[in-house]
């Protein structure tokens, strides 16, 4: 089959989190499984500036009505370096910015015409694509009006919507409305109106053909009101189009035997190599070498929803001991000025890096013993899929799809492969680590859990699978 991907991120060209991903390697997956598969992203500044990829204009270009203006658009393509085709909506007025969805910490005021826009583009574009797409699947609220531009225009298109982190809606003042160009009866309760307020996620959920989550845990906890963000009646509703499907890892890049980021490769049977990088870890980042106790990672978006709010009272605790604590990340202003307070209180004991270093999220996953995952709400966790890989035992917040990825560790029957806590408070994480420093004292049982780690196989080819299994359901059903 044939299918079209849009969505505002692909790892290797844009990236700020997970969604990035999943972008760089499902549509690798589905090729092997058989799929003919493109990606379409937005032209932003930072991919047009890239010395590394070779840009190529189609000479495609057509005018898309946004609200009362016409604004014409062209289409890029590129070769990612995984292989797959990328076509590029270029409007500099819109995406020639320094940031995907705004700056220092702010979102741009005007998220709901450029992704509006980007939704409409990516549609002239598969109008014109020959053969024409059988599926588009959209990912998150940045392209989630496109099965209603479907349906609307009466477009001979499958749609499918994955949600990534139903906290983020594209949610808008009502006048944004007007940049949809649809009649409007649409903005109602069965459309894209939701409590006074332009809601392009809720409008995904109604329209589209299909709707995926990205672990099945995550699909039971956004039917209740604790963890649905105020869609769960939606959803609740729509139920009959929902699958969940656990997201993948992509083994030709997260893998220390083959990892070229790291300074010594190691496998589960020759972990020689994962002291080397602990110690490269640890001059990179300016710590103090050697430690009695572990060095800990954290690869995460500065948000709430990370846990920040309950690992920030514990983090004087955790230091007092001979430990190392590594956070790569970036976000919230107060939580970067949180974390650049405790870096001078604790020197030599924490780091934290505001940026995303590709070269050094592989370095830090490869050189921690723990990775620390306390995430308020967490859909899928991939963090944790990686850091198993590379030996590196999570201590996490049992919820979404962590609690797919990662057993808990029992003593008693010697059984799991990390440390799982409950409830979300500040000392049942602390009670978690320190549970995972306990067993860090036996060199031979950590060296036992980081094997078990290792072996646990979360690779694309099965997910992959479950996709194409719902693409030839749409298609039998059209």
């Amino acid at each position: 089959m044939k299918i079209l991907m849009a969505s505002s991120e692909m790892s290797s060209l844009a990236r700020t989190g997970g969604l990035g991903d999943v972008l760089d390697s499902l549509p690798t997956a589905l090729r092997l499984a058989g799929h003919e598969v493109s990606v379409v992203l937005p032209l932003y500044r930072n991919i047009r500036e890239n010395p590394q990829l070779r840009l190529k204009e189609t000479g495609v270009h057509f005018s898309v009505q946004v609200g009362e203006k016409t604004v014409e658009a062209g289409v890029v393509q590129t070769v990612a370096a995984n292989g797959t085709q990328v076509f590029l909506v270029r409007r500099d007025e819109y995406f020639d910015r320094s940031g995907i969805y705004g700056t220092e910490g702010r979102d741009y005021g005007d998220n709901a015409e450029r992704f509006i826009f980007f939704s409409k583009a990516v549609l002239e574009l598969a109008r014109r694509m020959q053969p024409a797409p059988d599926v588009i699947h959209v990912h998150d609220w940045q392209t989630a009006l496109i099965p209603v531009l479907v349906r609307e225009w009466a477009l001979p298109f499958r749609t499918v919507l994955t949600i990534h982190n139903l906290a983020y809606q594209g949610s808008f003042w009502p006048y944004d409305f007007r940049f949809t160009n649809l009649p409007g009866d649409y903005f109602g309760a069965k459309g894209v109106e939701f409590f006074g307020s332009l809601n392009l996620l809720k409008a995904g959920i109604l329209f589209a053909d299909a709707v995926t989550t990205v672990s099945e845990t995550y699909l039971h906890e956004i039917q209740t009101p604790a963890s649905g963000c105020g869609l769960d009646a939606v959803i609740r509703e729509q139920i009959g189009k929902f699958t969940g499907i656990l997201n993948g890892a992509d083994y030709a890049i997260w893998n220390p035997a083959t990892d070229k980021l790291l300074p010594q490769t190691f496998s589960p049977e020759a972990l020689a190599g994962k002291r080397v990088c602990r110690d490269a870890l640890l001059s990179e980042m300016g710590l103090d070498p050697n430690p009695r106790g572990p060095v800990i990672g954290m690869i995460t978006r500065l948000a709430e929803q990370k846990g920040f709010d309950i690992l920030l009272p514990v983090l004087d605790r955790l230091l007092s001991d001979d430990v190392r604590l590594v956070i790569l990340g970036e976000g919230d202003l107060a939580y970067e000025a949180e974390l650049r307070y405790h870096m001078l209180k604790h020197r030599g004991r924490l780091a934290f890096r505001q940026e995303f270093d590709f070269k050094l999220s592989h370095l830090i996953e490869a050189g921690s013993d723990i990775t620390l995952i306390p995430s308020r709400f967490e859909p899928c966790g991939l963090t944790a899929i990686y850091s198993l890989k590379y030996g590196t035992l999570p201590v996490a917040h049992a919820v979404g799809g962590l609690t797919q990825i990662v057993r808990d560790y029992d003593p008693v029957t010697d059984d799991g492969w990390g440390f799982l806590f409950q409830e979300y408070q500040a000392e049942a994480l602390w009670d978690a680590i320190k549970r995972a420093r306990f067993e860090f004292l036996d060199q031979t049982i950590w060296a036992e859990l980081m094997q078990r780690a290792m072996q646990q196989d979360f690779s694309w080819k099965l997910t992959a699978a479950e996709y194409s299994a719902l693409y030839e359901k749409l298609s039998a059903a059209s």
